[in-house]
C-alpha cells in the first residue's frame, strides 16, 4: 500500500462511505499527495484497513475509473492515472461577499473543474483596499485570476470599479484574467468575461412577465440602500425604465417595513432575503393571498423560493460557474453575457 494514501472515513457523517473514498483520493491527487502513476491500495487492502465492505470500496473505485482519476493494471493493481486531468491549474478566485448566490457560482466552478485545478477562494467584502492587497500579494502565484468586481463608495452606494481597482486589475496578465458577474469594457487587452447586464436583464425579465403584471396597478421595487454589500443601481434603473416605457405606476422602497400599508393589486419585487421573508410573513398574517391580492417577485433564484412557489427573476448561477470553468479549461478569451430568466410561479 502506498504510504501517501490516507483514506479518512468519518463514521458520524451522513455522506456515503464510497463518496468519502472518492473525495479523499481526488483531494490527495489535487494537492499533490498522490503522484501520477502512484500505486494505491487494492480493493481488498482498503476494505480491510478501513473496515469497509468490499462493495463500498469497489463502488468508489468504479467511479474513480470512470472519471479517469485511477486506472487498473491487470495483475498489478490500481494506479493514479497518467492523464492531463491530473495536472493542476491553480486558480485565484476573488469574490465580494460569501452570499449563497456567489458561493453557488464558486461551487459549480470548482465542481466543473474537478481534479483539473486547485482553487483558492478570497473574499474582499466590497472593500477596495482588501481587493487591491489580495491581487498584489498573489501576483505570479496562479495560472488564472477569476474576479467579481463589486465595490461601495463612502455613502455605501454600489460602484463597479475605482481607479485603484483598475490599476490592480491591469497588473494581471490578460491571458490569465477572467471577469465574472460584473465587467468593465474599458479594461484593455484580450481577456475572458462572463457577466450580467443588470439594467437590461431586469427590464427584459419583467417584459417577459408582462401578461401577469398587467393585472396589477402598481409595481414596487424594494431596493435596499446603505448596505455593507450594496447591489448595483443599474437594477433600479432597469426597473424604472420598464415602468415608464410600459406606463406602470411604480415606487421604490428601501425595505419592507413593519405594518406595511398594503393595497390590493400591488406587486412587490424584493432583492434582499429578509425583505422577502418580512413581506411573505405580513401577507400571511393578514390572510391575503400571494398571486391574487398581492404579487411577489424575488430577485435571484434559490431552491427555497422554488419550494415556496415564489416567482423569480434571476441570472443562472449554475451556468455562470460552469461557463467560467469551461473558459479556464479551454483558455477562452470571450465576452459572454450570462443567461437571465423570468421564472413564473404562483406568487403573481
Amino acid at each position: 500500500m502506498s504510504q501517501n494514501v490516507n483514506i479518512s472515513i468519518n463514521e458520524d457523517s451522513r455522506i456515503p462511505k464510497y463518496k468519502q473514498i472518492v473525495d479523499s483520493i481526488i483531494n490527495d491527487v489535487a494537492k499533490g499527495k498522490l503522484k501520477i502513476g502512484e500505486k494505491i491500495p487494492s480493493i481488498n487492502e482498503l476494505s480491510e484497513s478501513a473496515y469497509l465492505s468490499r462493495d463500498t470500496v469497489e463502488k468508489a473505485y468504479k467511479i474513480l475509473k470512470e472519471r479517469k482519476v485511477i486506472i487498473s493494471v491487470k495483475g498489478k493493481g490500481y494506479y493514479t492515472a497518467k492523464t492531463e486531468l491530473i495536472s493542476r491549474i491553480n486558480v485565484f478566485f476573488l469574490i465580494n461577499k460569501p452570499s449563497s448566490y456567489k458561493m453557488m457560482i464558486f461551487n459549480h466552478f470548482v465542481n466543473t473543474l474537478g481534479v483539473n485545478a486547485h482553487v483558492n477562494l478570497y473574499i474582499y467584502h466590497c472593500e477596495e483596499s482588501l481587493f487591491v492587497n489580495a491581487i498584489e500579494k498573489n501576483l505570479g502565484a496562479y495560472n488564472y485570476y477569476v474576479i467579481m468586481p463589486h465595490f461601495k463608495d463612502n455613502d455605501l452606494n454600489h460602484i463597479s470599479f475605482t481607479p485603484e481597482v483598475l490599476k490592480a486589475i491591469e497588473l494581471i496578465p490578460k491571458d490569465q484574467l477572467l471577469m465574472v458577474d460584473n465587467t468593465k469594457p474599458e479594461i484593455k487587452g484580450n481577456y475572458g468575461s462572463i457577466y450580467q447586464d443588470f439594467k437590461e436583464d431586469i427590464f427584459n425579465a419583467l417584459k417577459e412577465g408582462m401578461d401577469k403584471l398587467k393585472k396589477y396597478d402598481k409595481l414596487i421595487l424594494v431596493y435596499p440602500e446603505k448596505l455593507i454589500h450594496p447591489y448595483p443601481r443599474r437594477i433600479m434603473h432597469g426597473f424604472k425604465q420598464f415602468c415608464m416605457q410600459y406606463d406602470f405606476e411604480y415606487e421604490i422602497l428601501n425595505e419592507i417595513y413593519d405594518d406595511m400599508d398594503f393595497e390590493s393589486r400591488d406587486v412587490y419585487i424584493t432583492i434582499e432575503e429578509m425583505d422577502l421573508v418580512n413581506l411573505v410573513r405580513q401577507i400571511r398574517e393578514r390572510n391575503l393571498t400571494m398571486g391574487k391580492d398581492i404579487g411577489v417577485i424575488s430577485y435571484n433564484e434559490t431552491p427555497l423560493k422554488e419550494l415556496l412557489g415564489i416567482t423569480v427573476i434571476s441570472t443562472d448561477f449554475k451556468a455562470m460557474g460552469e461557463t467560467a470553468a469551461y473558459m479556464v479549461l479551454k483558455n477562452k478569451k470571450e465576452k459572454v453575457k450570462n443567461v437571465f430568466k423570468y421564472i413564473e410561479r404562483n406568487s403573481v
